[in-house]
């Protein structure tokens, strides 16, 4: 027969003695109760056997034919759920946009910066605005950093 008997290793055997002592105390109850008893729930038949009648498959019909309506009516919602969800978010978005020319700050990154440090340094000179909400800066030198930085992490510089 080919039969092989392989052993694992139990990965919590501090819940061992939790298991056993509830299965006891169901073992117990068993035997005071009889067994005899059996749930109650066995005799009853279920919803859907007690609500079903032979007028289902024409029902079923009328729901298929319905169910490319429902689909739009979930879309429309779903579509009107997210318009909500944009609102509210877009309601706390703190809109940035910068001109050429505008003096900002920009952030330290968190790797360059110690506890004690400023978060903010600069000032920095926008010299280019790209459409995704970028900005090429340069620093009061006159040099252009090497990469454009996100409208959310400069803000505007009052002298």
């Amino acid at each position: 027969m080919k039969i092989q008997q392989v052993f694992t290793s139990v990965a919590y055997p501090q819940s061992n003695g939790q298991v056993e002592v509830t299965n006891r105390t169901l073992v117990q109850g068993l035997k005071v109760a009889g067994s005899e008893v059996l749930p109650a729930e066995i005799g009853l038949e279920s919803a859907r056997v007690v609500l079903y009648d032979e007028d289902n498959d024409a029902r079923r019909a009328i729901d298929l034919a319905l169910l490319e309506e429902k689909r739009d009516s979930a879309s429309i919602h779903m579509e009107a759920y997210k318009n909500r969800i944009a609102q509210s978010y877009n309601r706390r978005v703190i809109q940035r946009s910068f001109q050429v020319g505008d003096l900002v700050l920009r952030k330290v990154q968190e790797e360059q910066r110690g506890k004690l440090d400023p978060k903010w340094e600069g000032p920095f000179k926008v010299i280019e605005r790209l459409s995704c909400g970028a900005y090429y800066l340069e620093n009061t030198q006159g040099n252009a950093l090497k990469r454009p930085w996100n409208a959310y992490h400069i803000r505007k510089y009052y002298p």
